[in-house]
């Protein structure tokens, strides 16, 4: 029997679309007792163990498996692997052309409207 990997997802969880994401990845991976570990951006101590700011985890997702950090597309796939129920996800996104097509829907539409709305967010508790 193969030992699943170490995985660790840093996300927004005061982002709406981010946390309920991930909420949902979460659930699945505590009823089957997966070594996967979320991580709230918000918290300041966190921030130091991976060793991103603030703005750079707002910008894109990060997962960190045995050490090493995947930012944006790549940590989706490494995610989806880690779940059983995602597996067939990341063996599509993986694809050289669905691949590319994820990359350039995610990094130039999705995280820039998520980060520009955590911007907003955050510009709104701060008055």
């Amino acid at each position: 029997m193969q030992l699943m990997a170490d995985t660790d997802v840093l996300y927004n969880a005061d982002c709406p679309v981010c946390s309920r994401e991930i909420d949902h990845y979460a659930k699945l991976s505590a009823a089957q007792a997966l070594p996967l570990r979320y991580d709230d951006l918000n918290d300041a101590s966190v921030l130091h163990s991976w060793g991103v700011t603030a703005d750079q985890a707002a910008r894109r997702l990060h997962v960190r498996q045995n050490g090493t950090l995947y930012v944006g597309v790549p940590a989706f796939v490494v995610l989806w692997q880690s779940l059983p129920r995602y597996r067939w996800l990341a063996r599509l996104v993986s694809l050289p052309g669905i691949y590319r097509l994820a990359h350039w829907t995610y990094e130039g539409v999705l995280a820039p409207l998520l980060y520009r709305s955590h911007l907003r967010r955050q510009a709104r508790t701060a008055r």
